[in-house]
C-alpha cells in the first residue's frame, strides 16, 4: 500500500475514535450519577433531599449533605404519578421542568467534529507547503519556481569558464540590474528575455546560477516540464503565478531551463482537436512576456539545447531579445575549465593541463568535469599520492571508449584480426601527412561493441577541413578493414562502424560540400542541425533518379579510391604491419613510446622511394 494513502487511513480513524472518546468524555460531564427509585424512596423519607426538578420522565435533585461515595446530585426515573403530594407532606422544595437534550446532544458531536477538521486543515496546510500528502493537488495552481537570493548561491563568474563571450554578455544584464540609471542614461532599455543556446553540457545552467549569485536580486529558476501536468490550464495558471511572483519582488531574474518542453513551436506534433495544454501554456507565456515593462527590472532567462523547434513568436524582438550562444570550448576554454575543475585536486606537480586540454576536442564542460573526477578516481585506484597525465588519460579512454570489459575472452583467431585491424589504422595515419598523430593502440575490448580501438591526439582545434583532408581521414579508416584483406584475404564484421563513418563523411562530401567534380556545387541535402542531431523524420529529396544514381555512384568513388590508397600503403608496408601487431597481440596495449620505432621505420621508406623516384 502506498504509505501516504496508509497514513491518511490511520490518521482518519484515529480522529473518528478520538471523536467517540470525546463525545462520551462531554456527555459524562453534563450527566448526574443515576440512584434506583427505591433508593430515592428511602431518602426522601429520611429527609436527605433538599430539592427535586421533575421532567416528564425524570427526577433529578440535590441532597442535603453527600453520599458516602461523594454523591451530591443525583437522577432516576419517574415511576408514579402520585409523587407531589408526597413531596409536600415530606417537605421537599420541587418544582418541574422541561427539559430538552438536543444542544447538549449536538455540542457532543460538533465541538469533537469541529476539532478534527481543524487539526486535519492545519496538518494539510503543512503538508502542502511541503509538496506532499495532498500538497501536489492542493497547490496546482502555483508556481514550482525556486527561489535563490544572493546567500543561497555560492557560485559566480569565477566558476565559470571557457564561454567568455556568453559570460561578457550577461555580465551586462547582471551590471544593467545593479545600475538601471546608468545604462538608460540615453534612453536604452534593458533586454526582456535572454535565450541560452547550445549542445547539452557546455554551461548554460551554470552561467544562470552564476547570474543569481552575481546579481544579489531574487533569482527563479524553474524547468519547462514544471509548467505542464494532466490538467488543463494548471500550466498557464503557473506562468501567471510565477510572473505575479517575480513582480512582487522586482527587481528579479527568472530562468526557465530546457524552454523547449513549453515553448515548442505550436502547431508541431499537435493531435486532431485543436489546442492541448502546452498550447495554452505558451500563449500565456507570450502574454507575459509582453505585459511586464523593462524598466521595472524583471529579466527572463531561458535555455535550450533545442533552439529549432522553438516557437517563432516566442523568439522574436521583445520578448527573448538576445540568443547567445554557449558553444563546446576550444582548447585555451577547455585548459581554463580543466582549472576550475581541478582547484581541489591533487595534481602531480609539473602537470600541465595544457596537454589533457589538447586531449579533448570536442569534450564540454560536463565531459571535463566528468575525466577530472574520473582521473582523481584512477588515482586512487593505482594508490598514488598525486593525479598524474596517465589518469587522465584513462579517464579520456573511459569516457570516449568505455570500460574495459577484460572478461570477453576473444580466441586466438579474432585477437589476430583486432590487432592487424587496429594496426591498420595506426600505420595508416603515421603515414598520412597532417593526420592526428596516434596516441594509443589497444586491443582489449571495451565498451558495448568495440573489440579494440586506436587513439588519435589531435595536436589543435579544427573548423574547416579540405577535400584531401577528408580523403585522408577516409583512408585511415578503411585501414584496418584493407589490413584484414591482405594478411587474412578475407573480410570480417569488425569493421562496420568504420564503414558506416566513410560512408557518412563521402555522402557530405557530395550532397552538402560540392566535392565532386560531376555534380559540381550544388548543395543536395540539407546540413542536419548542429544541436539537434539528425532527427527522425524522412529525408525530403530535391532531385531526380537520375540525379540520385550519379550522387551514389561518386559515393563509391570516393570509397573506393579511399580503399584503394589503403591497400596500397599497407602492402607498401607490410612487414611492418605484421611486425607491429605481433607486437601488439603480446602486450595488448601500444602507447606513443612504443610506437615510434615502427612510424620511425615508415618514414625511413618513405624516403627511400621519395629518393628512388627522384
Amino acid at each position: 500500500m502506498n504509505p501516504k494513502i496508509r497514513f491518511n487511513l490511520f490518521f482518519f480513524l484515529a480522529a473518528m475514535l478520538g471523536i467517540i472518546v470525546l463525545q462520551q468524555v462531554l456527555q459524562g460531564f453534563a450527566s448526574e450519577t443515576s440512584i434506583p427509585y427505591s433508593q430515592f424512596q428511602n431518602l426522601l423519607k429520611d429527609g436527605k433531599i433538599a430539592e427535586v426538578v421533575v421532567t416528564p420522565d425524570r427526577l433529578l435533585g440535590r441532597l442535603n449533605a453527600p453520599l458516602p461515595d461523594g454523591t451530591r446530585e443525583f437522577t432516576t426515573v419517574r415511576v408514579e404519578g402520585d409523587l407531589a403530594a408526597e413531596l409536600s407532606a415530606a417537605g421537599v422544595k420541587y418544582s418541574r421542568t422541561v427539559q430538552s437534550k438536543f444542544f447538549s446532544t449536538l455540542a457532543s458531536w460538533i465541538f469533537p467534529t469541529l476539532l478534527f477538521f481543524g487539526v486535519w486543515f492545519v496538518v494539510m496546510r503543512y503538508m502542502a507547503s511541503k509538496g506532499g500528502l495532498g500538497g501536489q493537488f492542493m497547490s496546482i495552481g502555483k508556481s514550482k519556481a525556486k527561489v535563490y537570493v544572493e546567500k543561497d548561491s555560492k557560485i559566480t563568474f569565477n566558476d565559470v569558464a571557457g564561454v567568455d563571450e556568453a559570460k561578457d554578455e550577461l555580465i551586462e544584464v547582471v551590471n544593467f540590474l545593479k545600475e538601471p540609471k546608468k545604462y538608460s542614461r540615453l534612453g536604452g532599455k534593458m533586454p526582456k528575455g535572454v535565450l541560452l543556446v547550445g549542445p547539452p553540457g557546455t554551461g548554460k545552467t551554470l552561467l544562470a546560477k552564476a547570474v543569481a549569485g552575481e546579481a544579489h536580486v531574487p533569482f527563479f529558476f524553474i524547468s519547462g516540464s514544471d509548467f505542464v501536468e494532466m490538467f488543463v490550464g494548471v500550466g498557464a495558471a503557473r506562468v501567471r503565478d510565477l510572473f505575479e511572483q517575480a513582480r512582487k519582488r522586482a527587481p528579479a531574474i527568472i530562468f526557465i531551463d530546457e524552454l523547449d518542453a513549453v515553448g515548442r513551436a505550436r502547431g508541431l506534433g499537435m493531435s486532431m482537436g485543436g489546442h492541448d495544454e502546452k498550447e495554452q501554456t505558451l500563449n500565456q507565456l507570450l502574454t507575459e512576456l509582453d505585459g511586464f515593462d523593462s524598466s521595472s527590472g524583471l529579466v527572463l532567462l531561458g535555455a535550450t539545447n533545442r533552439p529549432e523547434i522553438l516557437d517563432p513568436a516566442l523568439l522574436r524582438a521583445g520578448r527573448f531579445d538576445r540568443q547567445i550562444l554557449v558553444d563546446r570550448p576550444d582548447k585555451l576554454g577547455r585548459d581554463a575549465i580543466l582549472r576550475v575543475h581541478t582547484r581541489d585536486l591533487t595534481l602531480e606537480p609539473g602537470l600541465a593541463l595544457e596537454q589533457v586540454a589538447a586531449l579533448t576536442p570536442g569534450f564540454t564542460g560536463a565531459d571535463l568535469a566528468n575525466l577530472c573526477n574520473e582521473a582523481a578516481l584512477g588515482a586512487t585506484r593505482r594508490a598514488a599520492e598525486h593525479i598524474a597525465l596517465v589518469d587522465f588519460t584513462m579517464g579520456i579512454e573511459r569516457i570516449v571508449a568505455g570500460l574495459e570489459r577484460k572478461n570477453r575472452l576473444l580466441n586466438e583467431d579474432e585477437r589476430r584480426i583486432v590487432a592487424h585491424h587496429e594496426m591498420g589504422h595506426a600505420l595508416v595515419a603515421a603515414s598520412l601527412p597532417g593526420m592526428d598523430p596516434v596516441h594509443k593502440i589497444s586491443i582489449i575490448p571495451r565498451g558495448i561493441s568495440a573489440l579494440g580501438y586506436t587513439l588519435q591526439r589531435p595536436t589543435e582545434d579544427r573548423f574547416l577541413m579540405r577535400r584531401e583532408e577528408l580523403e585522408d581521414k577516409m583512408t585511415v579508416l578503411l585501414a584496418g578493414r584493407a589490413a584484414e584483406q591482405i594478411v587474412f584475404q578475407h573480410l570480417s564484421t569488425g569493421a562496420s562502424d568504420d564503414i558506416s563513418k566513410v560512408s557518412a563523411i563521402a555522402r557530405s562530401m557530395v550532397t552538402r560540400y560540392g566535392m565532386d567534380d560531376d555534380l559540381g556545387s550544388v548543395a543536395y541535402e540539407a546540413e542536419p542541425h548542429r544541436f539537434l542531431g539528425p532527427m527522425e523524420q524522412p529525408v525530403q529529396r530535391r532531385y531526380s533518379e537520375r540525379t540520385a544514381r550519379e550522387i551514389d555512384e561518386a559515393i563509391q568513388r570516393l570509397v573506393g579510391a579511399a580503399q584503394e590508397r589503403a591497400l596500397t600503403l599497407l602492402r607498401d608496408n607490410e612487414a611492418v604491419l605484421r611486425e607491429g601487431a605481433q607486437r601488439l597481440l603480446e602486450r595488448e596495449t601500444l602507447d606513443e613510446g612504443d610506437l615510434r620505432p615502427l612510424f620511425d621505420r615508415l618514414r625511413s621508406r618513405g624516403d627511400e622511394k621519395s629518393i628512388a623516384a627522384g
